[in-house]
């Protein structure tokens, strides 16, 4: 009999070798269409709760579209571990950035409507000095926000100002603080709160009616709780405060409703639908954030259009968008000539590592944005490794990692960067701090030329009281990036106590 460890090697070296064949041969199954419904449903039925069991997702809602019309929606699980309420069609989950592709459909009736230009600078509509000292705020515009090329952060830095870091319409540069200023340009022309236009707009023309961009007391009845990675409750503060990035509360079936309508080209003219759906930048194949990217690489078939993320591949475009606020994550893509499609809500951490196996068996078709838009399956050895780490402690863990090293037996690095950083500070979460500090110095050792995993490390020292540790690990992080404000003041900071 083997023991779990051993178990988990022998998996894990048999996945990194099915991994190498995987993406040298690039096998997508062939997209689905005129298949038989019973069958693929039985057959996502089956699957679901085995990778929700897999992964440790403990609630997801689904609903299928095929021929433009929602065929078919389940929900499994439970919506807290803690009380085992089961998910069912009405529970809410939080939509994070999938709230961006609705709040771009309403601004497109807007544009419909006359009351809105792509092209026309936003200061023209708002005038107002919303990023202050550089008048490149000026060239900002509406197509420029949807398309995420406003030069723009993904979100200010924290007690500090707003920057454009690029010249706007220049390259994309993935940003909710571009949703965030036209939000406001929509509010000031319509003289609407957030939630009330998207109401009139999008809502009840659609018939969703358990959407909201606002929290109300009455969801607490229905409401999916988030967890962490390993499965506890984590849940976030409700959001009173309407945002068109990320705040949208909805089901499976109220989205899948709005996805049927952008396949249907309902409520917009064919001009218009068209434009939203058209490419308006490729992407760079490096970077998601890419303010601090000088070169670029292009993303083979990947670009943006107006809300969406856009793949063009021989079956056609199709469009999609991921959802992550951390403990909610979730995913939508549709084929537009096909007019089939998926959206899928989690309450889980964990919720995009089973987005390859649901979309390809629930779609089929080709997806280059799985590439460009990485995250961890959930067998993948970092998984794993997490796993061990968490619930064995730190010498099993790095006994997995030796063997992986072993079997692997290439110069690439077994662990991506961002899943080793993403680990360290769950366990810095859950209070494990010297699992914390050894992740991030394994990131280190990975990743030396990184001053990202520096100032990651330095914050782990500094939260376990090691201070000259912290101060040391962030000059290294400030030698490799003059740039890190962030190491700067955290070394004034320690160096004033």
């Amino acid at each position: 009999m083997f023991d779990r460890l051993s178990r988990f090697i022998i998996f894990s070296i048999l996945f990194v070798i099915a991994s190498i064949c995987y993406s040298q041969e690039k096998i997508f199954p062939p997209l689905k269409t005129n298949v038989d419904t019973k069958t693929l449903i039985a057959e996502l039925q089956q699957l679901i709760p085995q990778l929700m069991d897999s992964a440790r997702v403990p609630g997801l809602s689904i609903a299928l579209i095929q021929n433009g019309e929602i065929i078919w929606n389940g929900s499994y699980g439970v919506r807290s571990a803690e009380t085992n309420a089961a998910v069912n069609d009405s529970t809410l989950f939080q939509a994070a950035s999938l709230s961006k592709c609705v709040f771009a459909y309403a601004v497109m009736k807007l544009v419909d409507a006359g009351q809105l230009d792509l092209d026309t600078p936003l200061v023209d509509y708002w005038p107002t000095d919303y990023v202050e000292g550089d008048e490149r705020d000026r060239l900002i515009t509406a197509r420029m926000a949807l398309s995420h090329t406003t030069g723009f952060p993904n979100w200010r830095p924290r007690d500090g100002a707003l920057k454009i870091l690029f010249d706007p319409g220049k390259k994309f540069s993935y940003s909710g603080e571009g949703f965030g200023y036209l939000q406001k340009t929509v509010e000031h022309i319509t003289g609407e709160k957030l939630n009330d236009f998207m109401k009139r707009m999008v809502f009840e023309p659609l018939d969703m009616s358990n959407s909201s961009y606002e929290w109300a007391p009455s969801f607490e009845a229905n409401y999916a709780v988030g967890h962490d990675e390993f499965g506890q409750p984590a849940n976030r503060d409700p959001m009173t405060k309407g945002h068109a990035a990320y705040s949208l509360y909805t089901t499976a079936i109220d989205y899948a409703k709005f996805l049927a309508a952008i396949l249907n080209g309902t409520g917009l003219s064919q001009a218009t639908a068209s434009k939203m759906l058209a490419p308006q930048i490729q992407l760079d194949k490096n970077c998601t954030n890419c303010t601090n990217s000088a070169d670029f690489t292009p993303a083979e078939s990947n670009y943006w259009g107006l809300g969406f993320g856009l793949q063009k591949t021989d079956e056609g475009a199709s469009f999609w968008h991921w959802g992550d606020q951390g403990i909610y994550r979730c995913y939508t893509v549709a084929f537009a000539e096909q007019k089939t499609g998926l959206v899928y809500f989690t309450n889980s951490e964990n919720g995009l590592s089973i987005r390859d196996d649901l979309a390809l068996a629930a779609l089929g078709g080709k997806h280059p944005a799985f590439a460009w838009l990485h995250y961890d399956r959930y067998d993948a050895p970092v998984k794993t490794f997490a796993r061990l780490l968490i619930e064995d402690g730190l010498a099993p863990a790095m006994t997995y990692y030796e063997s992986l090293k072993k079997g692997d037996g290439s110069a690439k690095p077994v662990f991506e960067e961002d899943s080793l950083n993403q680990l360290g500070y769950s366990c810095m979460r859950l209070k494990k701090m010297p699992e914390a500090i050894a992740v991030f110095k394994l990131n280190v050792e990975l990743y030396p030329e990184s001053w990202n995993v520096y100032d990651s490390l330095g914050e782990a020292y500094m939260e376990n009281g090691q201070r000259e540790l912290a101060i040391q690990t962030y000059n290294k992080s400030i030698e490799l990036n003059p740039d890190n404000q962030n190491g700067r003041e955290m070394v004034e900071k320690l160096s004033s106590k």
